[in-house]
């Protein structure tokens, strides 16, 4: 491990999308990224998905062996809110990060510009405003498999950064044990999720992996209510069974011991702001390394696809 700066500043932005309005969602997102770096934030962390949005509980007209037009037209309201990579959106996206003079790392539903398939996307801007890292879903959980595809490149990057590796896995991602590994082979000391799960288990999981991996563990979520769909979506009745908080959040930040850096925050917009100190990675490693001294090579090898 290369010597780390030893204080990491990160902004935890807990937000709602503006749902299924792109440009209204993205010039959200980077008046919250001004604000985290008035707030001397070295990396600002938004939620998956945030642009257009989460679109919990809707099927698109989707059941087995069939589809209805009605599902089709919602369906084309979200492919028209996600964005190609690189393009207008993350223009504007890598201005913000450069004027915050930190790393950005945000969730979106990225459109394929050759082949029109929708990912479930995140994006890592460097300082100088650049894509410092790009990476797709590998496998959409349940039902999200109707709206977006397998990654199909841009496997496990990581950004090198002052504090070391910062990488990425989205959701449910966190649950693959091997997808956890690649990442670990790779060093990482800053591991971010993004993801929309308020489930209270979800805590114990992340409190788990940063133990293992002997990392800080980012974890960012959105927080949303049925009022903030829009009320002309074909899929009201869909939207209607929904509780009137969808999405509590409960972002946090988990240091390389398993313990919070800061609590959960529930029901409600906010940015949570943490100084990080970096020493606590290489000395949690004392007694365990997940892929280094507390390894078998010999006996138990992972190989990765990468590309």
């Amino acid at each position: 491990m290369q010597d780390l700066q030893k204080m990491c500043r990160v902004a935890v932005v807990q937000m709602a999308p503006v749902m299924f309005d792109k440009e209204a969602t993205l010039k959200k997102c980077v008046e919250l990224i001004k604000e985290a770096g008035k707030g001397k934030a070295d990396l600002i962390v938004l939620p998956e998905l945030i642009i257009p949005c989460y679109p919990f509980g809707m099927t698109f007209g989707f059941t087995v062996g069939s589809r209805k037009d009605a599902g089709r037209e919602d369906w084309k309201r979200y492919y028209d809110g996600s964005i190609v990579v690189p393009g207008k959106e993350t223009e504007a996206l890598g201005k913000a990060a450069k004027k915050a003079k930190a790393y950005v790392s945000i969730g979106v539903s990225e459109r394929d510009a050759v082949s029109g398939t929708l990912y479930n996307s995140n994006i890592i801007f460097a300082p100088d405003g650049s894509i410092a890292a790009l990476h797709r879903k590998l496998k959409p959980t349940g039902s999200e498999r109707v709206v977006w595809g397998d990654a199909d490149k841009h496997y496990f990057p990581v950004v090198q950064s002052p504090w070391g590796p910062i990488g990425n896995l989205i959701c449910w991602e966190s649950y693959m044990p091997l997808a956890r590994v690649a990442l670990y082979e790779k060093g990482v000391t800053l591991l971010i999720s993004c993801n929309t799960n308020d489930n209270p288990e979800w805590q114990a999981t992340i409190q788990h992996i940063a133990l293992e991996g002997r990392c800080y563990y980012i974890n960012c979520d959105q927080f949303f209510t049925r009022a903030m769909y829009p009320s002309d979506l074909n899929a009201s009745e869909e939207v209607a069974k929904l509780p009137d908080i969808v999405c509590r959040g409960g972002s946090c930040i988990i240091d390389p011991y398993g313990h919070y850096v800061t609590e959960p925050v529930w029901d409600k917009e906010e940015i949570i702001y943490a100084d990080l100190d970096m020493d606590k990675v290489p000395a949690s490693r004392m007694e365990f390394d997940a892929c280094g001294h507390y390894s078998r090579p010999d006996v138990l090898k992972l190989i990765v696809e990468d590309k």
